[in-house]
C-alpha cells in the first residue's frame, strides 16, 4: 500500500536517488495518514475543550499538550511500551488480530499522528472559541439536536481553523524524527525524510552529502509550503469572523 504513494526513479532526479524519493513519498503518505486518523478525535476534543467545563479539564489539556514538551524519543519509547508486541495494546492486537504495530509503517503513522496532535487540537480549539456560541444555541432552540447543530452550524463556521490545524499537524509530521526512530526504527519501510537525512549523514562519501542537502531543501520546501497554507487559512478564518 505504501509503495503506491512513493516516488521512485531509476536514475537520480533533482539530486535525489531512488531511496531518497521513496523517503519523500513515505513521509507524505505517513503524514497524511497520521493527520487523517487523528482528525476526528482532534475535532471532537477541540470542541469539548472550547465549549465545555468539566472536572479534570486541566488534566486532559495537559495530556494533550504533553508531546509538545516531552523529548520526542520519550514519546516514542512510551508508544513502544504501549504498542510493542508485549505491550498493553500491542500485545492484544498481536494475539487476537495478528497485527504488528511497533517497528512497522503503522508505527510511523502513529508516531507522527501523536506528535502533531497537540498542534491540531490547539488550532481547532481556538477556531471554536472564536465562534459566537449563540449561533449554536439558536440552532438548538429551532429543534436541531446537538449533533445536527454541531455539523450544520459550528463545524462549517470553524472549517478554516480545522483545516489550518490539519495542515499544521501535517507540517509537524513531515519533520518528525525522534519518536519515529524509537517506535518505528530506521529501516527501509519506515525511513521518512528525517531518518533518510540522518542515515545519509553517517555516510562518508561526498555523493551522500549532496543527496542529504537535496533532501534538506525538499524538507524546507514541503514544510514551508504547509506552514504558508496554514497561516493563510487562519487569516481567512479571522477575516470571516470579523466580517
Amino acid at each position: 500500500m505504501i509503495h503506491v504513494f512513493c516516488l521512485a526513479h531509476a536514475e537520480p532526479f533533482l539530486g535525489l536517488a531512488e531511496e531518497d524519493w521513496r523517503a519523500v513519498g513515505l513521509s507524505l503518505w505517513v503524514a497524511f495518514a497520521g493527520v487523517l486518523l487523528s482528525l476526528p478525535l482532534g475535532v471532537w476534543l477541540g470542541w469539548v475543550l472550547a465549549r465545555k467545563s468539566f472536572y479534570g479539564k486541566t488534566i486532559v489539556e495537559t495530556a494533550v499538550n504533553l508531546p509538545l514538551v516531552l523529548p520526542p524519543v520519550v514519546t516514542g519509547y512510551l508508544l513502544l511500551i504501549l504498542f510493542g508486541r508485549h505491550g498493553w495494546v500491542g500485545g492484544w492486537l498481536h494475539r487476537w488480530i495478528g497485527i504488528e504495530v511497533a517497528l512497522t509503517w503503522r508505527a510511523a503513522i502513529l508516531a507522527v499522528g501523536v506528535m502533531g496532535f497537540p498542534l491540531l487540537v490547539r488550532a481547532i480549539r481556538l477556531a471554536f472559541q472564536g465562534l459566537d456560541p449563540r449561533l449554536y444555541q439558536v440552532a438548538r432552540s429551532l429543534g436541531a439536536g446537538p449533533v445536527d447543530a454541531f455539523f450544520t452550524v459550528s463545524l462549517p463556521l470553524a472549517r478554516s481553523g480545522v483545516l489550518a490545524g490539519a495542515v499544521l499537524a501535517f507540517a509537524r509530521a513531515l519533520g518528525e524524527f525522534g519518536a519515529t526512530l524509537m517506535f518505528a526504527g530506521n529501516q527501509e519501510q519506515t525511513r521518512t525524510i528525517s531518518l533518510q537525512i540522518y542515515t545519509l549523514n553517517q555516510m562518508p562519501e561526498q555523493s551522500y552529502e549532496q543527496r542529504m542537502w537535496a533532501l534538506v531543501v525538499a524538507s524546507l520546501v514541503l514544510a514551508g509550503g504547509a506552514l504558508a497554507i496554514s497561516e493563510f487559512l487562519e487569516r481567512r478564518g479571522q477575516r470571516r469572523e470579523s466580517a
